[in-house]
């Protein structure tokens, strides 16, 4: 085996998809920032009771665990930053009021999401926390779409759920943790059958809901749907009101409702929302509110956010034209280096050709050159 093998879904980005990654990381932290929300940058490594804590089985098996040298206390990379930036509002910001933080970083997962996934996503994503109505949630989903056209994402549909209707057909229900955790698989596989058995001990009302959920997906005329099916209980009719008011606030945008879907991860506490696009098997961008994230750090806070992995988003949209450069030649010329530096501090890209390779193709395309005119260094079209 070569010794530069790299691991199973782990891969080095070569420069024309880096140049396209990083350009889309400026392009959504300049849009966050639109928004008014603050860069924060929390560490790869943290304590693993840190890291997660209250986080749920899913993320603890897709973390890689690891022993500090200096403490000897288990360590952890983290495979989600959420819960890092809740530490951050909880223990550092400690505001009162409303906090505004994005974030973009690489995470880290044992096994791949899907087949073709990488283990090492570059995550961006936003949160704002302290406000509890549905103003914050219609926020984070503005701005998550927002981000989307700014990556010039072709087309897409956002599916809308909430996690409140599940919770309130399971509430005081004879299920262990296993058999939760297998009925949350069967809604979001809509395996009908796996339901009806696993639900069979349920009392009538819950069973009838759970066992209508996987059907309830499609457009607005679910949610009257899902009125007319589910229990009148307080809070699936608080969900649908949530979910109608926002589907109102999002007029031309293609969207799709699906109650059964619990997919993402565990910490979700009311609205949820996933985009997909054409060409990706799994949903693009997840999101939704986690007020429960917080209180683990002892300060529980109304929360609401999403997040991405850049990977992904630039294979899902149109590559981009090759930055314009100007060429120009290598010599110890006073002048010419002079003329370079002011090109460059004008924002220009300016690729010197070395000796002997005049000919060669880079990652820039140069479309002028610099020039030597009656002793002026001159920018002129190629």
């Amino acid at each position: 085996m070569s010794a530069w093998l790299l691991p199973d879904h782990i891969a080095d980005v070569l420069p024309s998809e880096a140049r396209h990654i990083e350009e889309l990381r400026r392009d959504l932290l300049d849009m966050a920032r639109c928004y008014g929300y603050e860069l924060v940058m929390p560490p790869l490594l943290e304590h693993l009771e840190s890291l997660l804590t209250g986080t749920g089985q899913a993320l603890n098996l897709q973390t890689f665990k690891l022993v500090d040298q200096l403490s000897g206390r288990s360590m952890g990379l983290r495979a989600d930053t959420t819960p890092q930036v809740a530490r951050i509002d909880a223990h550092l910001l400690n505001r009162r009021g409303v906090a505004r933080l994005c974030y973009c970083g690489p995470v880290v997962h044992t096994r791949p999401a899907s087949p073709h996934a990488t283990r090492e996503p570059l995550q961006f994503g936003a949160e704002i926390y302290g406000h509890a109505g549905p103003e914050a949630d219609l926020e984070a989903l503005q701005l998550a779409l927002d981000c989307l056209k700014a990556a010039r994402l072709p087309g897409y549909t956002v599916d809308l759920a909430d996690v409140r209707i599940v919770s309130a057909l399971l509430e005081g229900v004879p299920a262990d943790a296993e058999t939760l955790t297998a009925i949350h698989a069967a809604l979001a596989a809509k395996d009908v059958s796996s339901l009806t058995q696993l639900t069979r001990d349920f009392p009538a009302a819950s069973r009838q809901g759970l066992l209508a959920l996987p059907r309830l997906y499609g457009d607005a005329t679910v949610l009257d749907e899902a009125r007319k099916v589910l229990p009148a209980l307080t809070a699936i009719h608080q969900a649908l009101d949530g979910l109608k008011w926002l589907a109102s606030q999002l007029e031309g945008t293609p969207l799709g409702f699906d109650l059964a879907d619990l997919r993402g991860y565990a910490y979700y506490s009311g609205m949820r929302f996933a985009v997909y696009a054409e060409g990706v098997s799994d949903a693009l961008l997840r999101g939704g509110r986690y007020d429960e994230v917080g209180a683990v750090f002892g300060r529980k806070r109304p929360a609401v956010g999403f997040s991405l992995d850049l990977k992904t988003l630039v294979g899902a949209v149109p590559a981009r034209a090759l930055r314009a450069a100007i060429r120009a030649p290598w010599s110890e010329s006073a002048s010419l280096r002079t003329a370079i530096a002011r090109l460059r501090k004008e924002g220009e890209t300016v690729v010197c050709v070395l000796p002997g390779h005049e000919s060669e193709i880079d990652e820039f395309h140069c479309d002028r050159e610099l020039t030597d005119v009656a002793g002026r260094w001159v920018v002129s079209a190629i």
